[in-house]
């Protein structure tokens, strides 16, 4: 079979594509996060808490889509880096899991019996299910910038030598931090733009708070970067259109290697500009009660922080603190040039679709959830 585009080309059409299925998944179900986590703090009776679930509950679901775009991505395009990440995360996966499984479960029995301490403690599920996730997500991040305790055999097989607990360190959770300062904001926004009242005025006070404190934690994660977190670097020729195979390359940890792409490749600066950029919009957003503003601020912030990592790694994918050479890079851990090309028609064909439906979804769920909506509304949580 004859293929238009070269496994070059192909490799990094899908690094690019993994990049916007992970960006779409924290723009879209970021907010539902960043909601759940807001839950206690903007809602203070009753009504107030189930017009904030319904902000998210029509459309978590579709959101959640894009976790399982992002997941399938991973394991047909990029199988090694899929079998080392989910072996070795397995725990913190599981923590993750756990916390979104909360958040179904709390939307269908919350409402199910009147007893406010009942319906305090699937609030609570809701909040955890919001807060954990996010704050695991950022952890993840920053442990693949420190590098993964992994290495390979002779027939490509992982092995991981970390635990759960080691992936807590201060870099990780600063990571952590920035990730659920920057979902908070994201879900203050969204409550913004769907409530009125008191509980959009929470939503701006807590989404500027949110926002000022994404901006601290997002320059001093990049001051760590570049001034104290040792990064890698590929010493030795890579075949970018070989086939993939990690062992064999040389590659060494150096300072603030993680910034060599910026000096190499100067329009990458625009990555951690819009992470900072789309911060200030959301904190003037708020300020000024635009609510769209605000929502494009911290899309945008979200956008531009996630690409600032993405960029910083490349070509890395999974980095290797035990065994440099063994990690895993864009152009050792595809898939086949075959297996690339098909998967690039099937999403040529069903992302525009999914898509249209998305953007169906949610001008059909369009206008402000209010007290009256809700009394309209009989399946309403």
């Amino acid at each position: 079979m004859s293929i238009p585009l070269d496994y070059e080309i192909l490799r990094l059409i899908w690094w690019l594509l993994l990049g916007v299925l992970l960006i779409g998944f924290a723009v879209m179900d970021g907010f539902d996060l960043g909601v759940g986590a807001l839950l206690p703090f903007v809602a203070r009776n009753d009504d107030e808490r189930r017009i904030v679930i319904n902000v998210v509950g029509p459309v978590w679901e579709g959101n959640q889509v894009w976790l399982i775009l992002g997941g399938g991505a991973i394991f047909a395009a990029w199988p090694a880096l899929y079998a080392t990440s989910f072996s070795g995360f397995y725990l913190a996966m599981i923590v993750v899991l756990f916390g979104i499984i909360l958040r179904p479960v709390g939307f269908k029995y919350r409402s199910k019996i009147a007893d406010p301490r009942w319906r305090g403690l699937w609030d609570l599920g809701l909040f955890i299910g919001g807060f954990v996730p996010a704050l695991i997500f950022g952890v993840a991040v920053g442990n693949v910038l420190l590098g993964v305790p992994f290495t390979l055999d002779d027939v490509l097989r992982p092995s991981y030598h970390g635990s759960f607990f080691g992936l807590l360190t201060p870099f990780a959770l600063l990571s952590g931090l920035v990730s659920v300062s920057m979902l908070v904001a994201h879900g203050a926004s969204m409550l913004t733009l769907k409530t009125v009242g008191p509980i959009a005025a929470r939503a701006r006070s807590y989404g500027r708070i949110a926002s000022v404190v994404t901006i601290v934690l997002f320059a001093l994660a990049g001051l760590w970067v570049a001034k104290a977190l040792p990064g890698y670097v590929v010493t030795s020729v890579q075949d970018t259109v070989g086939p993939s195979n990690p062992i064999g390359k040389t590659v060494e940890m150096q300072a603030g290697a993680w910034m060599l792409n910026y000096d190499k490749y100067g329009w990458m600066i625009i990555a951690p500009v819009l992470g900072f950029l789309g911060s200030l919009i959301a904190i003037i957003g708020f300020s000024a009660r635009a609510a769209w503003a605000s929502f494009f601020g911290t899309a945008i912030a979200i956008i531009g922080i996630i690409s600032t990592a993405g960029l910083s790694l490349f070509p890395f994918l999974l980095p290797s603190s035990l065994d440099p050479a063994k990690s895993l890079t864009v152009w050792d851990a595809s898939s086949s040039h075959l297996t690339l090309w098909i998967m690039l028609i099937c999403v040529v064909i069903f992302l525009p679709i999914i898509l249209a439906y998305t953007a169906f979804v949610y001008r059909v769920m369009r206008g402000k959830v209010t007290t009256e909506s809700l009394g309209r509304n009989p399946n309403a949580y």
